[in-house]
């Protein structure tokens, strides 16, 4: 009886730790193509030039924003996102020492685990174009904080929309 009590409370508690989310699909979706209109930059590309040499101390790329947003319960990265992207990449290029910290996070909805792992799938996301881009793993970390750290904490949709973000630590 106790090997058969035993047994059952393994299997539920091995149901209880199964989610059905799956970290390795990352999708790094390029919309670029049907993007109506184009970005003002160098001609090229449609992103300015950024000084790596002129970095605040630990903050990373100046004149670039430091953080990307995501649609409602979606970790593919946004066309609007690519010029924060390739500047982050080419500040790491250029800086090979330099460390970075993606932290994926969500809006208040949703269980605890599911933010979790949805916040770590939008870092990894991010993770992964820079790794395109040609920045070295080692030079980057994703993590999840889920919806423990909201940017906002109002409850409107507004709010919500600023908590759906990557935020780029260095």
């Amino acid at each position: 009886m106790k090997k058969w009590l035993a047994s059952a409370l393994l299997v539920s508690l091995l149901a209880g730790c199964a989610s059905g989310v799956k970290l390795d699909d990352v999708p790094v979706e390029d919309k670029a193509a049907t993007s109506q209109s184009n970005a003002v930059g160098d001609g090229q590309n449609g992103v300015s030039t950024v000084d790596a040499n002129a970095a605040r101390a630990g903050m990373g790329p100046v004149n670039t924003a430091h953080v990307v947003f995501f649609d409602f319960d979606s970790f593919v990265v946004k066309a609007e996102a690519r010029p924060v992207i390739e500047a982050h990449a080419k500040f790491l290029q250029s800086n090979p020492q330099r460390k970075l910290m993606l932290q994926g996070h969500t809006d208040e909805r949703g269980g605890r685990e599911y933010n979790l792992a949805l916040g770590q799938k939008r870092a990894e996301a991010v993770r992964r174009a820079l790794n395109l881009l040609g920045v070295s793993d080692n030079q980057m970390e994703a993590v999840s904080y889920g919806k423990e750290r909201l940017a906002d904490t109002s409850g409107t949709e507004d709010g919500m929309s600023k908590n759906r973000r990557v935020e780029f630590k260095y």
